[in-house]
């Protein structure tokens, strides 16, 4: 099963960002893109790719000493950027550095248990909300960037650790999406 670690901002941050997004659907050149489902904004924290099932269990034990060791901190969706011309992504304020211990956290707990992970790199907070589609020229994310700038969400505590089971879109049908379920949740050291 293809997993990861993650932040779910809470409902209400991910109606306030709905509103900010439906704007930037309004503005020129918006069909170019693929957005992404609000049931699937997320942080991504640590990406596990491919995990034997008999792995689960050391993964969910480690996830949840990571998750222990972790005080609840204050986050909140602010702007936004881009990575080159291909994702466009909401970005955080607040917490970074816990949010980083968090990332680190969850990678080296998924590397102890056994998953075979990608080179560790340095994290960046982002949450994606449209990618370039795979056919044709790459769509210019600037003006969405710069329309997504002044985006001030309201802070919430991060208490959770997630994980989450990525269950990718079937091949070939118009408008799929990846479906996104919650494996297991650990509550931050309070």
């Amino acid at each position: 099963m293809r997993l990861f670690a993650a932040v779910l901002p809470p409902t209400e941050a991910v109606d306030e960002l709905a509103v900010a997004v439906d704007r930037l659907r309004a503005l020129p050149g918006a069909g170019d893109l693929r957005w992404t489902g609000r049931d699937g904004w997320h942080f991504t924290l640590a990406f596990l790719g491919e995990v034997d099932e008999e792995l689960l269990p050391a993964v969910e034990d480690r996830f949840g000493r990571a998750a222990a060791r972790q005080d609840p901190f204050p986050l909140r969706l602010h702007g936004g950027g881009r990575f080159g011309q291909r994702a466009l992504w909401a970005g955080a304020a607040g917490g970074l550095d816990a949010m980083r211990l968090l990332a680190d956290r969850a990678d080296a707990a998924a590397r102890r248990a056994g998953v075979a992970m990608d080179e560790h790199r340095a994290y960046k907070a982002h949450l994606t909300i449209a990618r370039s589609r795979a056919t044709g020229p790459a769509a210019d994310l600037r003006p969405y960037v710069e329309a997504l700038a002044p985006f001030e969400g309201t802070a919430w505590t991060v208490g959770e650790l997630a994980l989450v089971r990525s269950n990718l879109p079937v091949h070939g049908v118009p408008g799929a999406r990846p479906r996104y379920e919650r494996v297991r949740v650990w509550p931050l050291r309070r």
